[in-house]
């Protein structure tokens, strides 16, 4: 708030009229009209009176303050989206740089008002618009430097899709240096950039990892789904997880053996012989595409350890040996086809 707007407010919590503010200051009660309406400010002298009779302190009275709760910076990007619709955008322009002016170390505003002048300067028909990409790109260069993390990495974003925009590919790339090396958005934008200078196999492999890395969280959130469906004892949902699972598998072309084996928890759960067997039968078969995914075009670009032959032998092995297990599976007991499979089959791969 602007010095008039912050004495009229304190004025009147103490419900004291505009004159008896001036008998009690030694000045008239239009100069405190003028103070109120923006025309005209207090003698500096009458600072420390003026915070003493309205019991604040000077910082409140100049509304200094570090930072602007978010309230108040959503109550300003509103009013500059207000302003962006019914003004020009020149007008609009200057008003937010007052703004910036005013509150300039709240690198949250400073970032979200840069974002919100450069998304209108690109999608409205606005004269010159390229004057104006200086001052944003200052601004976005200042909330990089903020100590608040969110903040810092949605700045190199910003700053990372104004060079992409400008095919300064080299100059992008710079701001990746301010994302995570964990961040799956990191690797997604350095493929881009890869893309766009004709490093095509470096591409393609940042690509193919995020793929590869996404299956797998896209799986544990589906198993994790699945459990909770169990817990709540929801058996219709468990049997639509699984076959997702299932289906996640095969698109992804992980290899027969990974859509074969989601389904091993339900069937036993249930105590479903026929569904185990077949389940069983399918692990067994295919135990030894196991790593099928190396083999897929989706991946190829990557560089994976070549699966040992004894890795798959032991693989087999400890199937069996799982399914023996007569506690676990000791509904399957009455099953000839299933002691055939496991308990009296004496094949085991060696």
């Amino acid at each position: 708030m602007q010095i008039g707007e912050v004495i009229r407010e304190f004025r009147k919590r103490k419900n004291m009229t505009q004159e008896e503010m001036a008998n009690r200051l030694g000045v008239t009660a239009p100069a405190v009209n003028k103070w109120e309406n923006g025309n005209s400010q207090p003698d500096i002298m009458l600072l420390a009176p003026i915070a003493r009779l309205l019991n604040i302190t000077l910082d409140t009275l100049l509304s200094f303050q570090k930072e602007l709760t978010a309230e108040e910076i959503n109550s300003i990007v509103y009013e500059i989206d207000v302003k962006l619709n019914d003004e020009t955008y020149e007008e609009a322009f200057q008003w937010a740089k007052g703004k910036i002016e005013q509150y300039p170390n709240c690198e949250q505003l400073i970032w979200q008002m840069a974002l919100i002048l450069d998304a209108r300067r690109l999608s409205k028909d606005i004269p010159d618009p390229e004057k104006y990409e200086g001052y944003i790109n200052d601004c976005y260069v200042r909330a990089l430097v903020s100590e608040d993390d969110n903040i810092r990495n949605r700045a190199a974003d910003s700053l990372f899709g104004f060079y992409s925009r400008k095919e300064q590919y080299e100059k992008a790339e710079e701001y990746l240096n301010y994302f995570s090396s964990q961040d799956p958005e990191r690797k997604r934008k350095q493929a881009f950039i890869y893309s766009k200078t004709n490093r095509m196999n470096e591409a393609y492999k940042a690509y193919e990892e995020l793929l590869f890395s996404g299956y797998q969280m896209i799986a544990m959130v589906f198993q994790n789904l699945y459990m909770l469906a169990m817990h709540d004892e929801d058996r219709e949902k468990a049997h639509i997880l699984v076959e997702k699972q299932r289906e996640l598998a095969n698109i992804f072309e992980m290899g027969e053996y990974h859509e074969a084996s989601c389904r091993l928890d339900l069937v036993t759960a249930e105590k479903n012989v026929e569904a185990t067997l077949e389940t069983m039968e399918r692990m067994l078969a295919s135990s030894d595409t196991i790593c099928d995914f190396v083999k897929s075009t989706l991946y190829e670009h990557m560089e994976f350890k070549k699966p040992r032959e004894k890795f798959i032998t032991e693989q087999h092995n400890n199937l069996l040996t799982c399914f023996r297990d007569e506690e676990t599976y000791s509904y399957m007991k009455k099953s000839k086809s299933w002691q055939n499979l496991v308990i009296n089959n004496p094949y085991q791969k060696i």
